[in-house]
């Protein structure tokens, strides 16, 4: 079986991606005795969807879970749904696109639901000791454009794939960094985070509960 990870690149005023990085770092290794692929999907309306589908027909998954930064977040989150909706908040793209309140599909559902069993993989991570919640929204950016986009594919390709999004705080190293000069050391506040290898683990226990079924 193989399974399918995707992270984004850097964008915004990050320079950085913790969801890049545990693509890289997943490619080639083994969950639960199956092969991960991970890739690095652009920060572009017009291109992630595009490439989504490529790597879905080059590697026929058995599983896709999608990831995300949602700097400010303080847990890792399991979405429940995409909606169709691109709606950039005032943050353009990776190509300068700003769209505002439009449709990702003008035909298309309303919304998909993942097909990740989405409590339970909340479960396990807690059980793990990782902080995780079950997330009613993903905003209408990217990482939203990406489970709708992918659950909408694999309903018109008629495939059984499960597939779903899951939202990743920032790293200590980047929640240090976006904490503004001499804000920390005033009592200011610093952004919630979580270490990169509890989020790996997290990546790997959601590809694992969902092939426990």
């Amino acid at each position: 079986m193989t399974l399918l990870l995707t992270g984004y690149e850097p964008f915004g005023d990050d320079d950085e991606n913790p969801t890049q990085t545990l693509a890289e770092d997943l490619d080639g290794a083994s969950v639960a005795g199956h092969d991960v692929v991970g890739r690095v999907l652009p920060v572009e309306y017009a291109a992630a969807a595009d490439e989504m589908a490529t790597l879905v027909a080059d590697y026929d998954p058995d599983v896709i879970v999608s990831t995300g930064l949602a700097a400010g977040r303080s847990a890792v989150s399991v979405e429940r749904i995409g909606i169709n909706t691109n709606d950039c908040g005032g943050v353009a793209d990776n190509a300068d696109a700003e769209p505002r309140n439009e449709r990702i599909d003008a035909d298309g559902a309303d919304a998909y639901f993942s097909t990740l069993p989405v409590v339970s993989v909340v479960e396990s991570l807690l059980n793990a000791g990782i902080p995780a919640r079950v997330s009613n929204t993903a905003g209408t950016h990217l990482c939203n454009n990406i489970l709708y986009n992918a659950r909408a594919l694999v309903e018109r390709e008629g495939l059984e794939t499960p597939m779903g999004f899951v939202h990743m705080p920032l790293t200590p190293k980047m929640a240090a960094k976006k904490t503004g000069e001499g804000e920390a050391t005033a009592g200011g506040v610093v952004k919630a985070s979580l270490p990169l290898e509890l989020q790996k683990r997290a990546v790997e226990l959601t590809f694992q509960t969902t092939l426990d079924g």
